[in-house]
C-alpha cells in the first residue's frame, strides 16, 4: 500500500474518529436546526405541497421513535425490520432504531412472502415496521412462523389489523413521548451505548441467484463512506436529492440516509419511482444518482422525441448542440483540453437548447450524477454527455458500503468507473476479479461464517466477483460478474452485459438478456419498452390491444431485427447474436426477472424462458 493511500485513509479515519451516526446527527442539527431535511408528498395529490420537517424536528421524532421502540422492549442489539417506501417514516424508523442502539434493516418492498420469510427468519427482528396492507400479506408467513416478532408496528392507519400483536405508527410515537417525558435521561443514554463497531444496519442483498445474505455495516464503515464519496463527487456540504430507490439499496442509504446525517441536505422521497421525471421537475436537485435504467430511459425518451419530430431542422440544431455538449464534456475528461472555441460552441448550445432540455428534465441544477450498480453503457454517458451532463459512474457493492471507485470532477473517463475512493486498496486478481480492502468493507454476514471466509481472505481482501480492466492512468471498467461470463462451446469467453447494452441502444428495446454458456453460439431474448414501444407503434399507424400483441407485429419484430444487425455490427464474430425472440412480456420486479434495483437475475430468465432458449437453439 502507498503511502499516498495511507495518508488519505488516516486523515479520514482520524475525522470519524470514536464516532457513531447519533453523533453525526446532533452535530448537523446544531449547525441545520431550522433548514429542511427530509419532504414527501405521501398521503397528498395534485399540486399540494410536500410535507417537511426541519432538522431539529427530525432528532425531536428520532427521539421519540427510540423511545416508543425501547417502550415496547427493544433492547441494544435487537433488529428492527422495516418494509416502507421512500417516506418520512422510514426514515424516522431508521434513525430511531439506531437511537434505540437496535440495528434497524430496510427490506426490499418487492420481495415475496417466502422470501420475506427467510430472511425473518435469519435476523430475528423484534419488531417489524410495515406500511400498508400489501406488506403486511407479504410478512404473512413470516409472522405466522417467527417466534423473535413481538410487534407489528403499521404506517397506514387503516391497514392496522386486529390484535395486541399490532399498533399504529401514529400510537408509537405517541407512546415513545409519553415514555420520553418520563425516562428523559434514559432515553438520552441509550444511543451513547453505541461504538463505532456496533451495526448501523443490516442489508439483505437483493439476490441475482439464491437466498440473500445479510450484510453487517457498522458506524465506522457508514461515516467513512459518507466522507469518502463526499470528497470523490467534490460536493461540500449538504445537497438538495429526490430519494426513489428502495432503502435498502446502500446507494440510496449512503446518499439519502448517512450522507444528510454527516452534511445536512434536504432530501426529496417519493414512494413510486415512476414519479420520478415528475419530482425532478418539482425539485430541481444539486445532485442526482441514477442507476443505468434511469439513464437509459431518459435516452429513450428523448430520442424518440427526436424522432417523432418532423421538422428536419428542429432534429438538425438538436443534433448539432448535442455534438457541442459532447465535444465540451469529452475535453473535460482525464487527459483531454479544453480550448475557447470548444467552450464557445458549447455556451452557444446550451443558450439555444441544451438549457431547455435539462430544465425540461430538472437536471438543470445539477452540479454531480453519479451512476451504478450496474456498468453504464458507453452510448448513454456520451448521450448525456450531449447535453452537458457529466454523469459520473462509480462502482462498488453493498459489501463496501457503496462506491470503492468512483469518478468525479477531479479526473474522469467516459466508459470507466473511475479510481479507488480516498484510502482504498483496489487491485485485480490473477483472473481479473476486483478486490478491495479498505474500511469501508464488511466484517462479514449476518450468521454465515462460511459465506463471509468466501467474501473475505485471509489477508482482508474483498473478492467482489467482478471481472475488471485497469488502465495506465489508475481508472478502473469492470467487464461483468465473474459468474455472467460466457464460455462457448468453442472456449470463447464473452461479457453478456457488453452485447446486451449494444441491443437496448434501440429506444423500443426494454431489456435483452444475453446467452450462450457451454453453447455453440450466442442467443437473446428481448422484451419491449413499455413506454417507447407502443408510442413508437402510434406514430407507425398500428393499431394493437397491449404489449404482447405489440411483440408479434412484423414492424416491430423488423426494428428488433434492427437492433441485433446494429449492435452485431460492433461486435466479434463470437459475440454476435445469431438468433433471438421479443417476449410478449414486460420484466419487472415483481415478476421476478429483475432484482429490485433493475438487474437481471439470469438464474431466473434461464429458468422462466427455458423452452424459448431450447426453441432458439433448435
Amino acid at each position: 500500500m502507498s503511502n499516498d493511500v495511507l495518508a488519505e485513509r488516516a486523515r479520514i479515519e482520524a475525522a470519524v474518529a470514536g464516532q457513531t451516526l447519533p453523533d453525526a446527527l446532533l452535530r448537523t442539527v446544531a449547525a441545520n436546526a431550522d433548514q429542511p431535511a427530509y419532504s414527501d408528498k405521501h398521503h397528498r395529490t395534485g399540486d399540494e405541497a410536500w410535507r417537511t420537517l426541519t432538522w431539529a424536528e427530525v432528532r425531536e421524532h428520532t427521539l421519540d421513535v427510540a423511545a416508543g421502540l425501547m417502550a415496547l422492549g427493544v433492547a441494544p442489539g435487537d433488529t428492527v425490520a422495516v418494509m416502507a417506501t421512500n417516506r418520512v417514516e422510514h426514515v424516522l424508523a431508521d434513525f430511531g432504531a439506531v437511537h434505540a442502539a437496535a440495528t434497524p434493516m430496510s427490506i426490499y418492498n418487492t420481495l415475496s412472502p417466502e422470501q420475506v420469510a427467510y430472511v425473518a427468519g435469519h435476523a430475528e427482528p423484534s419488531v417489524v415496521i410495515l406500511e400498508n396492507a400489501d406488506h403486511l400479506a407479504r410478512w404473512g408467513r413470516a409472522l405466522d412462523e417467527s417466534g423473535s416478532v413481538r410487534k407489528v408496528v403499521v404506517i397506514d392507519a387503516a391497514a392496522v389489523p386486529e390484535g395486541e400483536r399490532f399498533e399504529s405508527w401514529d400510537d408509537l410515537v405517541a407512546a415513545g413521548r409519553a415514555h420520553r417525558a418520563a425516562h428523559t435521561d434514559e432515553v438520552e443514554a441509550r444511543h451513547r451505548e453505541l461504538t463505532p463497531d456496533s451495526a448501523a444496519t443490516i442489508l439483505y442483498t437483493s439476490g441475482t441467484t439464491g437466498n440473500p445474505k445479510g450484510v453487517v455495516l457498522s458506524h465506522f464503515n457508514v461515516l467513512y463512506e459518507a466522507l469518502s464519496t463526499l470528497e470523490a463527487a467534490g460536493l461540500e456540504g449538504g445537497q438538495r436529492q429526490v430519494s426513489y430507490l428502495p432503502f435498502a439499496h446502500i446507494a440510496e442509504r449512503v446518499l439519502g440516509i448517512y450522507g444528510p446525517q454527516v452534511v445536512g441536505g434536504h432530501i426529496h422521497c417519493i414512494g413510486d419511482p415512476s414519479e420520478l421525471l415528475a419530482a425532478l421537475g418539482e425539485v430541481h436537485p444539486t445532485a442526482f444518482f441514477g442507476v443505468p435504467r434511469v439513464w437509459e430511459k431518459i435516452k429513450t425518451g428523448i430520442s424518440a422525441k427526436l424522432a417523432a419530430d418532423p421538422d428536419p431542422a428542429n432534429v438538425k440544431m438538436v443534433q448539432d448542440s448535442m455534438a457541442a455538449g459532447l465535444a465540451w464534456v469529452e475535453a473535460q475528461e482525464y487527459g483531454g483540453t479544453m480550448t475557447p472555441e470548444v467552450e464557445e460552441a458549447y455556451q452557444a448550445a446550451d443558450a439555444a437548447i441544451l438549457g431547455f432540455l435539462k430544465l425540461l428534465l430538472g437536471l438543470d441544477q445539477v452540479t454531480w450524477a453519479a451512476s451504478a450498480a450496474a456498468p453504464m453503457p458507453l452510448e448513454v454517458a456520451r448521450f448525456m454527455a450531449g447535453l452537458g451532463l457529466k454523469v459520473f459512474d462509480v462502482y462498488g457493492m453493498t459489501e463496501t458500503c457503496g462506491a470503492v471507485t468512483a469518478n468525479g470532477p477531479t479526473g474522469f473517463k467516459l466508459g470507466t468507473v473511475g479510481r479507488a475512493t480516498p484510502g482504498m486498496e483496489i487491485v485485480l486478481g490473477e483472473d481479473g476479479e476486483v478486490l478491495v480492502r479498505g474500511p469501508v468493507n464488511t466484517s462479514g454476514y449476518h450468521r454465515q461464517e462460511e459465506a463471509t471466509r468466501a467474501l473475505i481472505d485471509a489477508d482482508g481482501w474483498v473478492h467482489t466477483g467482478d471481472i475488471g480492466t485497469l488502465d495506465e492512468d489508475g481508472f478502473f471498467s469492470i467487464v461483468d460478474r465473474k459468474k455472467e461470463l460466457i464460455i462457448t462451446s468453442a472456449g470463447k469467453n464473452i461479457a453478456p452485459s457488453n452485447i446486451e447494452n449494444y441491443l437496448k441502444e434501440s429506444p423500443i428495446i426494454g431489456h435483452a438478456m444475453a446467452v450462450g454458456d457451454a453453447r455453440p453460439y450466442v442467443v437473446a431474448v428481448l422484451t419491449l419498452d413499455s413506454e417507447v414501444a407502443p408510442a413508437v407503434a402510434q406514430q407507425l399507424g398500428l393499431e394493437f390491444r397491449d404489449l404482447a400483441d405489440l411483440a408479434q407485429k412484423p414492424e416491430i419484430l423488423a426494428m428488433a431485427q434492427a437492433a441485433v444487425d446494429a449492435a452485431n455490427e460492433r461486435l466479434s464474430r463470437p459475440e454476435q447474436v445469431k438468433a433471438f425472440e421479443l417476449l410478449p412480456v414486460e420484466w419487472t420486479a415483481e415478476s421476478e426477472e429483475l432484482t429490485p434495483t433493475l438487474k437481471l437475475k439470469r438464474r431466473v430468465v434461464n429458468k422462466k424462458y427455458s423452452d424459448v432458449l431450447e426453441r432458439l437453439y433448435s
